[in-house]
């Protein structure tokens, strides 16, 4: 077999030599006592990079969205957001099971909800109704094909929950890979939102880590549910160090994936009997396979015979994402692929 490439997820993503090193040096202490000099270090940088008063580091975007959550409602509060969104779909009802909080999700344009759309699911205070507490957004968004929210639209649903008196969580796992295709800054996003999430372990390439952003008293409620969800970590130095290494080398190289992702998207418009589901912003692919190739599972076994590893998305959609292992041949290979299957077809 050929060399394997892998566009499940950038998630794949192994430590360069850089970063392991990193990993080896790093110095350590323990974290819950906050006795981590690089886990702080990691923690004021990203508070820095954010504008915030405070941040946290978690072991998962998952958890990082759950402490955020947790720590600016109460059990029986409901928080808004975009029916396909990760918080949504991939975070196994945490929200609910353990914070005790509802969903009311509205169904946005390619992952972006606007003002107009928030207003009606705001409830009336009311005896028999949750109470209406957060809005939470993600940018980059996953399932509309790594989808920029525009910053615009962001700003004006900020306006609306301070006159509201909500709080707005932006789920910015992926939000780095907005930062440089906009080059929009990252305090700019974050001046959205009252907390703030980024993982390291996705398009930046470390293997395990995300942070949290806010304001100092409610980080200190998150580090709290850190602690209750099973998060707290003790000589986690180690792992800040590869997220720091990530943020110094691993944040503008995102553009790489970006053309790539476009290089991508590209070939595949040109092939008959594939579409694509979404624009092509950042470093997600997704498209739409027609009957010609028979069908989503069978596309991906072949090209698995062929050493090209994706996933299925839907009934008829597959998502590819580039990352930092991947190159331009290699996605060339991709592509060729695609297209001598098509031909096949």
């Amino acid at each position: 077999m050929s060399k394997i490439v892998d566009l499940r997820s950038d998630t794949v993503t192994r430590p360069v030599p850089g970063m392991r090193r990193a990993i080896a040096d790093a110095e350590v202490g323990d974290d819950v006592f906050g006795d981590d000099p690089t886990v702080n270090a990691l923690e004021d940088r990203i508070a820095k990079l954010f504008g915030k008063e405070a941040a946290l580091f978690v072991p998962s975007g998952t958890m990082g969205n759950q402490v955020a959550l947790a720590s600016i409602t109460e059990p029986g509060d409901e928080v808004i957001l975009e029916r396909q969104c990760h918080i949504f779909n991939y975070e196994v009802a945490a929200a609910p099971a353990l914070s005790g909080l509802q969903f009311n999700p509205v169904d946005g344009d390619a992952g972006v909800i606007t003002v107009e759309q928030i207003l009606p699911h705001i409830r009336h205070r009311d005896i028999h109704a949750p109470v209406t507490k957060v809005v939470a957004l993600e940018n980059t968004h996953n399932r509309a094909g790594g989808h920029i929210f525009p910053l615009e639209e962001m700003k004006r649903i900020r306006e609306l929950t301070i006159e509201r008196g909500l709080r707005v969580h932006l789920d910015g796992a992926r939000l780095a890979n907005a930062v440089v295709a906009t080059g929009i800054p990252f305090d700019q996003y974050a001046a959205c939102a009252d907390t703030v999430s980024l993982c390291f372990s996705k398009g930046l390439g470390a293997p395990v880590g995300s942070a949290v952003a806010s304001d100092a008293e409610t980080v200190q409620k998150a580090r709290r549910k850190r602690k209750q969800f099973g998060g707290g970590m003790r000589q986690a130095g180690i792992l800040a160090a590869a997220a720091l290494y990530a943020l110094d080398h691993h944040v503008e190289r995102l553009a790489d994936d970006h053309e790539n992702a476009q290089r991508l998207g590209a070939r595949i418009e040109s092939i008959d009997g594939l579409e694509l589901a979404f624009s092509v912003d950042t470093n997600i692919v997704i498209f739409r396979v027609g009957e010609k190739f028979g069908s989503v599972d069978l596309l991906l076994a072949q090209l698995k015979k062929d050493g090209v590893l994706a996933v299925p998305f839907g009934p008829t959609l597959v998502r590819m994402v580039t990352h930092l292992d991947v190159n331009a041949d290699d996605i060339d290979h991709v592509a060729d692929m695609l297209e001598s299957l098509g031909s096949a077809g």
